[in-house]
């Protein structure tokens, strides 16, 4: 039994938990089942609503759950540090998304991950093209995958918890073997697209920038949203152009169009200026008594 109580488990918890680490011990208390509640049921929807959006996937929700989380936490000084909001969030959403990136992948043919790009493959050499009537054409594709959702999820009970064990003895790895091992595999997968070395030299120039990226508290969510969909952005943008002619009116011609730029403009306005702090000196301002 690990001394919880001890100085080392009060520092490193995780690592402390490894010796530890059985499903009774491992589970959550009511105190912190009752503090990730909100979070599950955040990321979830979060997850599945990223999900359905074409060329996204699990990651882009995952990162989007953990900033959402670590903003309006009154723990986010936390965040980083094992914080449960910041653990159950991104899964919940990873979770979420993975079954609801099934919707744009089947109907669209656009793949949100390498994984649904690996099945619609698949599905392309056995003659099924996705597309909106992939469930009156093959219904026992789609039904076969909805069944498999379930089974899916049982097996990962079924494997995981009695090896939760070895994934938290994972966290006894030293981080100065485990961040070299990690650089060299990024480095072999780059060579290997190209077999050229510019890509090797590409990956540590915009790590170097990640990194200071990362120094100056950057969340990687936007960043990462930008990566994807930009050249989707770029490409539909100059459709339009070509349709309208050059008119940039065409934009805000029809109200659902007009409502979306809005929104963004809102979004973007609310993360550059400081809302909270001024939302909060204006409450402070009223509830004096004069």
């Amino acid at each position: 039994m690990c001394p919880r109580s001890s100085p080392r488990c009060a520092i490193r918890p995780a690592r402390c938990c490894a010796a530890d680490s059985t499903l009774p011990t491992c589970c959550p208390r009511r105190q912190r089942a009752r503090a990730s509640a909100g979070p599950i049921a955040r990321g979830s929807v979060l997850g599945a609503v990223l999900g359905t959006l074409p060329g996204t996937g699990q990651t882009v929700s995952s990162f989007m759950a953990y900033a959402l989380e670590k903003k309006i936490s009154p723990n986010r000084g936390k965040f980083g540090t094992g914080a449960i909001e910041g653990v159950v969030a991104p899964e919940s959403a990873n979770n979420a998304a993975a079954q609801t990136s099934f919707i744009p992948s089947l109907t669209l043919g656009i793949p949100g991950s390498p994984t649904m790009a690996l099945m619609l493959g698949a599905m392309m050499i056995h003659g099924i093209t996705p597309g909106p009537r992939i469930i009156d054409e093959h219904p026992q594709l789609f039904w076969g995958l909805v069944v498999s959702f379930l089974i899916g999820n049982l097996f990962l009970l079924i494997l995981n918890i009695p090896l939760i064990g070895l994934w938290v003895r994972l966290l006894k790895v030293p981080g100065e073997f485990l961040y070299p091992a990690t650089v060299a595999i990024i480095c072999i997968g780059a060579y290997s697209i190209n077999q050229s070395l510019f890509d090797i030299w590409s990956v540590l120039v915009f790590g170097l920038i990640g990194y200071a990226l990362r120094l100056w508290r950057f969340e990687p969510a936007p960043l990462l949203i930008g990566f994807v969909l930009g050249p989707m952005m770029e490409e539909y943008f100059r459709r339009t152009m070509l349709l309208s002619r050059g008119d940039a009116m065409v934009f805000i011609e029809r109200p659902g169009a007009v409502a979306i730029l809005l929104a963004g403009l809102l979004l973007f306005a609310g993360s550059v200026l400081p809302v909270g702090r001024i939302v909060a000196s204006a409450r402070r301002s009223f509830s004096q008594p004069r």
